[in-house]
């Protein structure tokens, strides 16, 4: 029986200061993603055969996780999915944007990164309570930006995420309160766009032509 363990963070908590302090890493990383990772691994001991998943193929499976733990499973297998990717698309400040092939399909799609990035903004905004905006590739290749709830996760929706926000209160209520806009207008400053241009072009390459 395989246990899902804590990711090692890409960069120290304080790398992202002043935009997301340390404090709220550190918690939001061994607090919170750990909570979801022990959750899932107590929901998995009643049905061990299905241990040995990976978190994305638990929720791209979910219809046949059993009804018992299926809630559970569905709410911390996509907490611990979406933790585990949120992290990878953050980095040390940059003033370094998105390149190749995703830049012109943004701009293509919506008009300018700059209006990509207010409509991203707009749709983070009115995710009402806690979930995530993502920015995700659909099964032709294009970009959609959309929001889920709690810890669901696009793949749900046959699409692939490359870029996420989490919205959940506890990802920046220590050091923004109630200021979500000043939140997500800050995080732009520490999105790693190296690594959500190497998502896009993964998910593109993978998509299969119908036939």
């Amino acid at each position: 029986m395989t246990s899902h363990t804590l990711p090692k963070l890409p960069y120290a908590y304080d790398a992202l200061e002043p935009y997301i302090d340390a404090q709220t890493m550190e918690i939001h990383h061994t607090k919170h993603h750990q909570t979801y990772i022990n959750n899932l691994n107590l929901a998995l001991e009643k049905h061990p055969e299905f241990s040995d998943m990976t978190a994305e193929n638990l929720i791209k499976n979910i219809g046949s996780i059993p009804e018992d733990i299926r809630p559970s499973v569905k709410n911390n297998a996509g907490g611990h999915l979406n933790h585990t990717f949120f992290w990878t698309i953050m980095r040390p400040p940059t003033e370094k944007g998105p390149e190749d092939g995703l830049i012109k399909t943004v701009n293509s799609t919506f008009g300018s990164l700059d209006g990509f990035k207010d409509l991203f903004t707009k749709t983070a905004l009115t995710r009402f309570g806690s979930g995530w905006a993502w920015l995700s590739v659909t099964n032709l290749g294009g970009l959609e930006i959309h929001s889920t709830t709690n810890q669901d996760n696009p793949i749900i929706e046959g699409l692939v995420p490359i870029l996420g926000l989490d919205v959940w209160e506890h990802a920046y209520y220590l050091k923004y309160q109630n200021r979500r806009q000043e939140y997500i207008e800050n995080w732009w400053k520490v999105v790693n766009w190296d690594q959500v241009t190497e998502n896009y072009q993964k998910a593109v390459e993978n998509i299969k032509p119908n036939i």
